[in-house]
C-alpha cells in the first residue's frame, strides 16, 4: 500500500518525503565482564593478562603494541590529538610513561600504562540478518580488541563494525540489535526477541566460523535453570574464547561473569547525505536506540515522556549550518553515545582530523573510561556480596576469610580511587560536555559514592570490632594481675619463702618447682576462664550504688551456672 502511494507522487516530493540514507556507517560495541579468578595455586593472584599472554599460539589474542609503545612511523596526527585531547593523570593511565621513560626506569611496571590490550584477527566480517526474512547485512570487522586493567577484575570486549550505504531503517535495526549477548525471550512462534535473527562471523575468505544459537530456547532454558545464570549467545561466546563463562561446564583457567545488563553499551558514527531531513522521531530512535519504527515519523514513546529529550540526550553544539561539520548532533543516554552527521562534510569524514577521527580516538576513549568506571565500581559491589555469603559466624576459618576480603576489597578500592577515578578527564569544550553527558546518564558518582559507603562501613565495623576484641583481652589481663598481685604482694611482704628448700637435693626441688608451677598455671588459666565475670564482680564492687547484698551475689554468680 506504501509503495502504490509512493509511485502516485511526484518525483520531488518522494525525495523530499524519503529518509536519508546512511552513507557510512561504525559501530562499536563496549561488553564490560567481571574477571573470576581460576583454580589453583599458580593462577591466584596473577594478572589476567599476564595468563593471556602466556596462552601464546593456543589462543587467537595477542597483545598490542600500539602506536604509543611500537615504532613511531606509526604515529599519525590522529594519535597526537587523542592524546592531548586528555589532562596528564589520564594520560598517565591511558599511555604510561614513554619509550625513553620507560628505557631510563628498566622494567619497572609503574613506567607502563595499567591497561593492556589484545586483539584477534581472525574474523573479518559478520553476516546479520535482522529480522526473520530480511537480507543478510555484510559488515566488516574493523577489529575485536580486549582490554584489561592492572588491579582490576575487569574485562571490556570492544568490537568495531563498519558498513555502508544502508537505509536509516537497517541502521537503526543494527543499532538495536546486534549487541545482544543473548535473546531476551521469544515470542508465540518461538523466535528470539529483540536480538538478530541470524548472525555469522566470517574470516577473510568468506567461511563461517561461528553462528548465533539465539532461536535454540531449550538451550537457554536449561541453562538458567541449572546455573542460575544466563548463557551467553554461541557467536559471543566464540569471540571470548579462551575466556569462557563463569556458569558453564567447560574448562578454562580465565573466566568471566555479566556484571551488568545483557545489552552491550554501544556508540555509533552516522554519515548521511542530508541529516537535516532527519524527523524528530528519528533522533528519538537513535538516541534511545529503539530501532526501526513501523511507520514514517512515529514516536517511540508518549510525547510527554520525550517532551525535555533535546535537552536531556542531545548536545547540539555543532548543530548549525556553518562550520568546519555542519549539521553534526550528538546523542547520549549513557548506555549509547551516537554521533550524526553530514556525509558531504569533508572534515566530518576525516580519519586523520575529522570527526570520524575523533569519534574513534577521544569520543572511544572517554566513552570506554565512563563504562571501566561503572564496571569497576558493579564489581566491588559484588565482591562483598559475595563476602557476605560466604561468612559463616559459626566457624573461626570463615570469619577470619571474610576479614580478609573486606580489607582486600578496602585497599583495592583505594588503589582504583587514586588510579583510575577521574571527575574530569579533558578541558576541550566538547570531550568534557561528552563526558559529563555519559557520566550523568549512567550515574557513577552516585554509585561511587553507595559503593564508597558500603566498603567504608564495612571496614569500620572490622576496626570496632579488633577494638573490642583488644578490650575484652586488656580486661582479662587486667582481672588476672589483679587476682595474682594479691600472692605477689603477700609473699614480697613476707620477706621469706614459705617452704625452705634450698638445700634440699635437687630432685626434691625440681618436685616442688614442677607442684607449684602446674598449681600458678592451673589458678592462671582459671582465672583467665572465669576473668569476664570477675570483672563484671570487680565493677559491682567498685560501685557505690551497689549493696552489700547486692556485691556478694556478684561475687556467687562467679561460680553460678549460666550466668551472664
Amino acid at each position: 500500500m506504501q509503495s502504490a502511494i509512493a509511485e502516485s507522487l511526484p518525483v520531488q516530493e518522494q525525495q523530499d518525503t524519503a529518509a536519508p540514507l546512511v552513507k557510512h556507517l561504525r559501530q562499536v560495541l563496549l561488553w564490560p565482564l567481571r574477571l573470576m579468578h581460576g583454580e589453583g595455586e599458580q593462577l591466584q593472584g596473577r594478572p589476567a593478562s599476564e595468563l593471556m599472554r602466556e596462552l601464546g599460539e593456543t589462543s587467537p589474542w595477542r597483545e598490542m603494541v600500539d602506536e604509543y609503545t611500537g615504532s613511531s612511523d606509526a604515529f599519525h596526527e590522529r594519535h597526537y590529538n587523542e592524546f592531548v585531547s586528555f589532562l596528564p593523570y589520564v594520560q598517565q593511565f591511558l599511555y604510561g610513561e614513554g619509550r625513553a621513560n620507560r628505557g631510563a626506569m628498566g622494567a619497572d611496571p609503574a613506567a607502563e600504562s595499567p591497561m593492556r590490550v589484545f586483539r584477534r584477527r581472525d574474523i573479518a566480517a559478520v553476516r546479520a540478518v535482522p529480522r526473520a526474512g530480511d537480507a543478510p547485512i555484510t559488515l566488516e570487522v574493523v577489529h575485536i580488541d580486549l582490554y584489561f586493567f592492572f588491579d582490576v577484575d575487569v574485562v571490556i570486549l570492544n568490537v568495531e563494525l563498519a558498513g555502508n550505504d544502508l537505509s536509516l531503517a537497517q541502521a537503526q535495526e543494527l543499532l538495536y540489535r546486534v549487541g545482544r549477548a543473548y535473546p531476551a525471550g521469544w515470542d508465540a512462534q518461538g523466535a528470539a526477541l529483540h536480538c538478530l535473527s541470524g548472525v555469522e562471523w566470517l574470516d577473510a575468505d568468506g567461511r563461517v566460523l561461528a553462528q548465533s544459537d539465539a532461536q535454540q530456547r531449550d538451550a537457554f532454558l536449561q541453562h538458567v535453570a541449572t546455573h542460575r545464570a544466563p548463557r551467553t549467545a554461541a557467536h559471543w561466546a566464540y569471540v571470548m574464547q579462551p575466556l569462557v563463562a563463569a556458569h558453564t561446564d567447560e574448562p578454562g583457567a580465565l573466566r568471566y561473569r555479566q556484571i551488568e545488563y545483557y545489552r552491550m553499551p554501544m556508540m555509533a558514527y552516522l554519515a548521511l547525505d542530508e541529516p537535516r531531513k532527519l524527523k524528530r522521531a528519528d533522533f528519538v530512535r537513535l538516541g534511545l536506540v529503539t530501532g526501526a519504527a513501523e511507520g514514517q515519523g512515529e514516536l517511540p514513546y508518549g510525547e510527554e515522556h520525550l517532551a525535555d529529550f533535546e535537552a536531556r540526550y542531545c548536545y547540539d553544539r555543532f548543530w548549525m549550518d556553518a562550520g568546519a561539520a555542519p549539521n553534526t548532533r550528538y546523542l547520549c543516554n549513557g548506555h549509547a553515545l551516537i554521533v550524526v552527521g553530514d556525509a558531504r562534510s569533508q572534515f566530518y569524514g576525516c580519519r586523520d582530523r575529522g570527526v570520524l577521527a575523533q569519534f574513534r580516538h577521544q569520543h572511544f576513549l572517554l566513552f570506554l573510561i565512563a563504562h571501566f568506571q561503572k564496571a569497576s565500581l558493579l564489581m566491588f559491589s559484588d565482591q562483598l556480596v559475595e563476602a557476605l555469603k560466604r561468612l559463616d559466624i559459626r566457624s573461626t576459618s570463615s570469619v577470619k576469610r571474610f576479614k580478609r576480603s573486606i580489607r582486600a576489597s578496602f585497599e583495592r578500592f583505594l588503589r582504583f580511587t587514586h588510579r583510575y577515578w577521574f571527575h574530569e578527564i579533558s578541558q576541550q569544550a566538547h570531550v568534557k560536555a561528552l563526558s559529563h553527558l555519559c557520566a550523568r546518564h549512567l550515574g557513577t558518582d552516585a554509585l561511587y559514592e553507595e559503593v564508597r559507603e558500603r566498603i567504608g562501613d564495612m571496614n569500620t565495623y572490622l576496626d570496632a570490632d579488633s577494638l573490642r576484641r583488644q578490650a575484652n583481652t586488656v580486661v582479662r589481663l587486667t582481672v588476672v594481675t589483679l587476682f595474682g598481685l594479691i600472692g605477689t604482694i603477700t609473699t614480697g611482704f613476707l620477706g621469706m619463702n614459705l617452704l625452705a628448700e634450698a638445700d634440699a637435693p635437687l630432685g626434691r626441688k625440681l618436685a616442688w618447682f614442677f607442684v607449684v608451677g602446674v598449681l600458678t598455671t592451673w589458678l592462671t588459666v582459671y582465672t583467665m576462664i572465669k576473668s569476664k565475670r570477675l570483672s563484671d564482680f570487680i565493677d559491682a564492687l567498685s560501685d557505690d550504688r551497689q549493696t552489700l547484698r547486692g556485691k556478694l551475689a556478684s561475687f556467687m554468680s562467679v561460680w553460678r551456672r549460666g550466668a551472664e
